[in-house]
């Protein structure tokens, strides 16, 4: 007996017994139509893997390119923007760090735009709060005067180049001697920003499994229950969840940031460029103290140094992040100080370019580390803009973990990458291989940008 006319059987039998079942059988009906037709809507044009803020924004500029076609996005955790998307800053970056040309300077300038328009169209709540690049020393200003040059040619709006009477006019607790205004950068909540766009996908008829953590990507076997029409999904996308699941498909793209290499490698791709984590630990100033600042303050990078530094950050829910620090993290997803992962930190030491990086910038590595330990030492970093901050004032907040593709070599790899592979899978796979800061701002361009090389690459 099948078991689906097993089902029918066991629902029309409950129903014989009476009305005191009559509810149990309605359930077990349905349950039955409902699970008749699971395996049609198991298979889609596209799946999408990977619920962050680029993944949802890519599900949402191809459902609404193609109404016609069916996308679903697989997620492994139990919501969407669960790491880099939910553990950030929350800037809304203007575009002024990047090299001129390249695709984060011009996704972040055309992002940023695209982002306001998009949360004053769908009620999402942001701060055009501004920011302020300070340059405390004077051999900071040659580097900041290039700054403010790399910026206008990247086409960031309305930047000044501002004198220390005015920093004291933005921010009347900040000293400096000369700083870049950019007043179109703010502050968001990006988890609220992934969430519409997820609500946005699903009403267009996009499905989104939560709890669903890719184990394979495989040829779609003939001959096989799970498979409906080989040639047309040939593409099985299996997954660990509640119940082991399967999708069908007839392409894939992939957007899983701490995890896109192994995913590259689980699809028969080159699964370099690598990613190494680096936490970022920061401090929170006291509720008392928040209104130490307006804005945010940012200090002017040092090129010779891998990150940016430490900044003043505020947040949508009124507080103050300070920080981060920026250490080798020995868990790819762990965000408390001490977390550990063997599999994790084997794997980030064992590649050549990981060493490569580790002995480059040693000393900065462990003075990176101190200050994560050490909160006062990380208040003097800070002090540098705001000296009347002590640290009384602050107390210790969230971590993030950044998802930092290296090569071989040790360079980190500073601009988004994207790639596909060969074989019968690699060809049909588009994968986000790297889109750190300012991914996030510059989502709904990246998505516009991805969706052009998915209907070029699959013909769609």
């Amino acid at each position: 007996m099948s078991a689906s006319i097993g089902l029918r059987r066991v629902c029309k039998l409950v129903s014989n017994n009476g009305l005191k079942t009559r509810n149990f059988s309605k359930c077990l009906c349905r349950w039955y139509s409902e699970s008749s037709g699971s395996k049609e809507r198991n298979n889609y044009d596209v799946v999408i893997v990977g619920g962050g803020i680029v993944g949802m924004a890519t599900a949402r500029e191809l459902i609404l390119r193609h109404p016609s076609l069916t996308f679903a996005v697989v997620e492994k955790e139990s919501k969407l923007a669960y790491h880099q998307t939910g553990n950030n800053s929350g800037v809304i970056h203007a575009g002024i760090y990047y090299k001129p040309g390249s695709l984060k300077a011009k996704l972040c300038v055309k992002g940023l735009d695209m982002l306001y328009k998009y949360c004053d169209e769908n009620n999402v709540p942001y701060n055009k709060c501004g920011k302020l690049i300070v340059a405390t020393e004077p051999d900071e200003i040659p580097r900041l005067e290039a700054l403010y040059e790399r910026g206008n040619e990247n086409g960031v709006r309305d930047l000044r180049m501002i004198e220390a009477n005015e920093i004291r006019d933005i921010e009347p607790n900040c000293v400096g001697l000369k700083a870049v205004h950019s007043p179109h950068t703010g502050i968001i909540d990006y988890g609220v920003v992934t969430q519409s766009y997820g609500e946005f996908f699903e009403k267009r008829g996009g499905k989104i499994f939560c709890n669903f953590n890719v184990t394979d990507m495989s040829v779609t076997k003939e001959g096989t229950s799970d498979q409906l029409d080989g040639n047309k999904y040939p593409i099985t996308v299996t997954g660990k969840s509640d119940m082991d699941a399967k999708l069908q498909c007839r392409y894939v793209v992939t957007c899983c940031g701490l995890q896109s290499d192994r995913i590259a490698e689980l699809s028969g791709c080159n699964r370099e460029p690598r990613i190494v984590p680096f936490r970022g630990d920061y401090l929170m100033l006291t509720p008392d103290k928040n209104d130490m600042v307006n804005g945010n303050i940012y200090p002017v990078p040092n090129p010779a140094l891998p990150f940016l530094g430490v900044h003043f950050t505020p947040r949508m829910d009124g507080s103050v992040w300070l920080g981060p620090t920026a250490v080798l993290a020995f868990k790819r997803e762990g965000y408390n100080l001490l977390d550990f992962s063997l599999t994790d930190t084997v794997d980030a030491l064992k590649f050549r370019g990981t060493r490569k990086l580790a002995v480059k910038h040693f000393f900065f590595g462990l003075s990176e580390m101190y200050r994560a330990f050490f909160i006062s030492a990380q208040v003097k970093q800070l002090q540098r803009f705001i000296p009347t901050l002590q640290t009384k004032d602050v107390v210790r907040g969230p971590a993030g973990v950044r998802a930092q593709a290296l090569d071989r070599d040790g360079a980190l790899v500073d601009d988004f990458v994207f790639d596909a592979g060969d074989g019968e899978i690699g060809h049909r796979i588009l994968h986000i291989r790297n889109s750190p800061s300012p991914a996030a701002t510059s989502s709904l361009a990246i998505a516009d940008m991805v969706a052009d090389k998915v209907e070029k690459t699959f013909e769609l």
